[in-house]
């Protein structure tokens, strides 16, 4: 099994969107194996958008994570990433394809409701940045129901 990394950003529980979201992943299939509320300060923030805090717009953003809560959640699934990927839609909430997170709740490209990992390597360190050891459980979900034997 694989897992993911998921974060519904600010305007996400701003907006109430926040059952929405995690009721989509349940409904495939996707077990959620962790998952908490938390405040990304400065250094968090900088972190999780290494690659974007050279960008002009990322002072912007790090203001919009930083201003409100974050939900965080692990889920674990058969090709979780890209199932999840798949699920979220295109950065660019307005081209995101009707069905998807994105497509169906938000007009933006910067607040687009949720973030996941985008690799198996990323999805490794941001499990570690937001989730200790200890806040991930393993539990049987009976997945007889989602699965063929064959899979």
């Amino acid at each position: 099994m694989e897992r993911t990394c998921v974060l519904i950003k600010p305007d996400g529980l701003q907006r109430g969107f926040v059952g929405d979201v995690i009721s989509r992943f349940e409904k495939k299939g996707l077990k959620i194996i962790g998952m908490k509320m938390l405040r990304m300060d400065k250094k968090l923030a900088q972190e999780h958008y290494a690659h974007l805090v050279d960008k002009p717009f990322y002072p912007d953003l790090e203001k919009f994570v930083t201003g409100h809560p974050v939900i965080a959640f692990i889920l674990e699934g058969k090709d979780a990433i890209e199932v999840v990927r798949n699920m979220c839609g295109i950065t660019n909430a307005r081209k995101a394809a009707s069905g998807t997170i994105r497509g169906d709740l938000s007009m933006s490209t910067s607040r687009n409701i949720i973030h996941a990992s985008d690799s198996r390597e990323v999805a490794k360190k941001e499990i570690v940045r937001f989730f200790q050891k200890e806040e991930l459980f393993d539990y049987t979900l009976n997945e007889n129901y989602l699965y063929a034997a064959d899979e």
